[in-house]
C-alpha cells in the first residue's frame, strides 16, 4: 500500500491537481458481535451509557472499510481518494454493514 496515500471528504485536494480519474471504489465489511458482547450492550442499553464494545467494534470496521478502499483505488492506479464517504446499515439485528466510498484519482502535487 502506498504511504502517501490520500483521502479526502473533498471533491479537490489543495495543493494537487487531478490527473485522471479512475472511477467510484467501495470498501465493504460486515462485523457480528458475539452473544455475551450483544446481552452486555442490551443491559447497557436499558440503564444508559456507552456501549464501548460496539464503539470499537465500529472504529475498527470503519478502519477495515478504508484499507479495502484504499486497496481497490491503488489496484486502479491510484494514489489517492477523493468525495470519501460511508455508509452503514444493520443486517438483521445482528450484522452491521460498514461501506467506504468515493472517487479514485490520480493526482500530483502543484
Amino acid at each position: 500500500m502506498q504511504e502517501d496515500f490520500i483521502i479526502v471528504t473533498m471533491n479537490d485536494i489543495p495543493g494537487y491537481r487531478v490527473d485522471a480519474v479512475l472511477g467510484e471504489v467501495f470498501g465493504l465489511t460486515v462485523r457480528s458481535r458475539n452473544v455475551a458482547s450483544q446481552i452486555g450492550s442490551g443491559l447497557r442499553s436499558i440503564f444508559g451509557g456507552e456501549l464501548k464494545g460496539m464503539t470499537t467494534m465500529l472504529s475498527d470496521s470503519r478502519n477495515e472499510a478504508i484499507g479495502r478502499l484504499k486497496e481497490e483505488a491503488v489496484l486502479r492506479g491510484g494514489n489517492a481518494v477523493i468525495a470519501m464517504r460511508f455508509d452503514a446499515s444493520e443486517l438483521g439485528s445482528l450484522w452491521t454493514e460498514i461501506c467506504a466510498y468515493g472517487t479514485a484519482v490520480h493526482v500530483t502535487r502543484l
